[in-house]
């Protein structure tokens, strides 16, 4: 019995790995067509296709092809929100915080460039409760930054300083059309170096 019921857990956890991987690859060739082609001109079949899976079959991972887009914005808005946090909260103080949330957003715009362009072109089209949860997790984020920004700048007022965040964002979000063909080594310092210049001049 105990092998029958070992033998029936790990196969569930095989079918849960790969289901989850299945979405992540129709999440990957999602934020991919829609970047290149703008959410209204994609299908669920182009979507299912392109992650080798049929059209119907995405269907199983989610109800539409709205969904797919709430789901790559969503959880892309979560990720920075939850991860960002992390990385605030291990530093061993504010001024190296603030260096890592920097190091964090630039790692995350150079390898999520399609994300940047889709969340650019396509938010207006999101349910109106997809498109809130998203703004709320991107201002939880802003202020993550502004807290920070506070503690290293107590001096200055906090809406100057959540302008700071927001053009840093700006300078670091355009990577998507300015490092199409890839990003170097010398590209990462010197977006660093442009963002921590216009959080601490």
């Amino acid at each position: 019995m105990e092998t029958s019921a070992a033998t029936a857990a790990t196969a569930a956890t095989t079918r849960s790995r790969a289901k989850a991987d299945r979405r992540a690859a129709l999440l990957h060739a999602a934020a991919r067509l829609f970047a290149e082609r703008g959410f209204p001109r994609v299908s669920l079949d182009d979507l299912g296709a392109a992650a080798g899976v049929s059209g119907p079959a995405v269907y199983r991972h989610f109800a539409s092809k709205q969904a797919v887009l709430a789901a790559l914005l969503v959880d892309a808005s979560e990720g920075l929100r939850t991860q960002g946090r992390a990385v605030a909260a291990a530093a061993p103080d504010d001024g190296t915080a603030l260096e890592r949330l920097v190091a964090f957003h630039v790692d995350f715009a150079l390898k999520n460039p399609d994300v940047i362009r889709v969340q650019d072109h396509d938010l207006d089209n999101l349910a109106d409760s997809d498109r809130y949860a998203v703004r709320a997790l991107q201002r939880e984020y802003v202020e993550l930054w502004v807290d920070v920004l506070t503690r290293v700048r107590p001096e200055e007022p906090r809406g100057a300083l959540r302008t700071r965040a927001h053009a840093t964002f700006g300078l670091l979000n355009s990577t998507p059309y300015s490092n199409r063909a890839g990003a170097s080594s010398g590209t990462r310092g010197t977006l660093e170096r442009m963002a921590l210049a216009a959080l601490r001049s």
